[in-house]
């Protein structure tokens, strides 16, 4: 009988998401370049994420009493969107921080890494709305009608100038978003949408050039789609890891292997912190839970952002040194002082950083 209800309270989902430490993963091995181009590497750097899970009648009390452990309610975690919908934005943010941390690493040695604005990323789409009827997460818009939109504030311009009961015509490049995480570019397509009348409360766009609120609407939120032209190719393979809060750990050790693989001075560095092409490191969520991994993993040394300072200094034990670090230097100049072997800055700033 105890079987039966325990197997039931699994099945029953409640109202919240349980966070708790989830793994801390070398990146060396994840790092792929072309053959002669990279070094073996004398130490470890690790990326670390959170476990996110959908808490059960059969879960919760253990959930509610951990240490390592924070409850969520669904409606914060979610949104207004789905399960699946979340999945696609974790890893469709993990392939733009993987695209900026390549972009950062190889500028800070000195390479040419020009950027362009390549259309508008489908980030999130309302239930209910036009969009959901033919647009998916991941999904990249080039134009609306016979307007160009190489970035968001194009495409807000774009719409702006449409009203309720329009139909448009948007031409959609439809990437695909596995499984896996792994994203990949799909055929470009022309996608009819008629537009719906926008609410009261739309707030303005702040984009130069659109006075007020939008008339008309989609019901999606979109970002710029850049895209980096690399000297050669880099690649980082992260199956089943979303987010962005790799992108530090993931330039870091794109230097490391470039660098000749002594960046760390032969220690194990866990890294946490968004990274952009300018090298500016951003602040992540979940950093309790990431101190406890990557403690579990052996590190000895963490670079977070400085926002997030406290709370691993807090979560810390005196065996891992806690370092808050804003930029990609920042972080080279704690591994310096710490001994490892880290490349000199470009004598002049690099073309396209």
């Amino acid at each position: 009988m105890l079987a039966v209800a325990a197997f039931v309270a699994s099945r029953i989902d409640l109202p919240y998401y349980a966070l708790s430490p989830g793994s801390a993963e070398d990146v060396g091995p994840l790092v792929h370049l072309p053959p002669g181009k990279g070094s073996p590497l004398h130490g470890r750097i690790l990326l670390t994420d959170v476990l996110l899970t959908q808490v059960t009648a059969l879960s919760y009390l253990a959930d509610r009493l951990s240490a390592d452990t924070d409850l969520e309610p669904a409606s914060r975690v979610l949104g207004s969107g789905s399960p699946a919908e979340l999945a696609a934005q974790g890893y469709l943010q993990m392939a733009a921080s993987k695209a900026a941390a390549v972009a950062a690493a190889l500028r800070r040695l000195g390479y040419q890494v020009p950027e362009r604005d390549a259309g508008v990323v489908i980030d999130a789409i309302e239930p209910g709305t036009p969009a959901s009827r033919t647009l998916r997460v991941g999904q990249v818009v080039s134009a609306v009608g016979a307007v160009p939109t190489p970035d968001a504030c194009a495409f807000v311009a774009a719409l702006h100038a449409l009203a309720p009961g329009d139909t448009v015509e948007l031409t959609v490049e439809r990437t695909r978003i596995g499984a896996d995480g792994a994203v990949t570019q799909g055929p470009t397509v022309h996608e009819r949408v008629r537009l719906a009348r926008a609410p009261r409360s739309a707030a303005p766009s702040g984009c130069p050039g659109v006075a007020g609120p939008n008339r008309a609407l989609l019901g999606v939120a979109a970002e710029t789609r850049q895209v980096f032209s690399y000297p050669f190719r880099v690649s980082v393979s992260t199956p089943d890891v979303g987010g962005p809060s790799a992108g530090l750990a993931m330039s870091l050790t794109v230097l490391d292997k470039l660098s000749g693989g002594r960046l760390t001075g032969g220690a194990t560095v866990a890294a946490t912190g968004t990274i952009s092409p300018e090298g500016a490191v951003g602040d992540v969520a979940g950093v309790a839970q990431k101190t406890v991994a990557v403690e579990r993993a052996g590190a000895t040394v963490f670079l977070v952002p400085p926002p997030e300072y406290k709370v691993a200094i807090a979560h810390a034990s005196p065996s891992l040194h806690v370092y808050a670090v804003a930029t990609l230097d920042q972080a080279l100049g704690v591994l310096a002082r710490l001994g490892g072997h880290v490349p000199p800055p470009p004598a002049v700033p690099a073309p396209g950083a």
